[in-house]
């Protein structure tokens, strides 16, 4: 069993004290680790993830989309309309609601994603399988408590 961590006074706080900073560093050295294999699939990490979002449940809503993906839609529809001009997803109105923009994956975007399935950085994380999940799901839970309190 671990022992507590004394929580330092705030004004006695350092830079590398900020759960903040060591997200958000540890996010600029996720970029760059996959940089390299962003790069072979010529894509932006944020396509990437759109792909893979697709990969999972095709033929999503444009609004729906950009919840999963924490992305407005002024931001989400230029991703698309580039996927789409790549040949990777397709864009139709929902025959239900005009409004309404589908958006799925073409077999080229299928194939992508599959092919991305070694671009898995796991092992250069350090961690055992137990601790990537266990990390995963704090920071989740961080994600969504910020989440809730901006909420209210």
């Amino acid at each position: 069993m671990s022992k507590a961590k004394p929580v330092p006074d705030p004004k006695d706080l350092k830079l590398a004290d900020f759960l903040c900073f060591a997200i958000y560093s540890a996010n600029l050295t996720f970029g760059k680790a996959y940089k390299p294999i962003l790069d072979e699939l010529g894509l932006t990490y944020t396509q990437y993830i759109t792909i893979i979002a697709l990969y999972e449940e095709s033929g999503q809503m444009v609004s729906e989309l950009g919840e999963k993906l924490f992305l407005e839609s002024n931001t989400l529809t230029p991703i698309l309309k580039k996927l789409e001009a790549m040949g990777y997803v397709t864009r139709q109105r929902s025959a239900a609601d005009e409004r309404q923009v589908l958006v799925s994956l073409t077999d080229e975007g299928r194939a992508l994603r599959e092919r991305a399935f070694n671009a898995n950085l796991r092992d250069a994380c350090g961690l055992t399988g137990d601790e990537f999940a266990d990390t995963r799901d704090v920071v989740l839970k961080l994600r969504n408590n910020l989440a809730k309190s901006l909420a209210r």
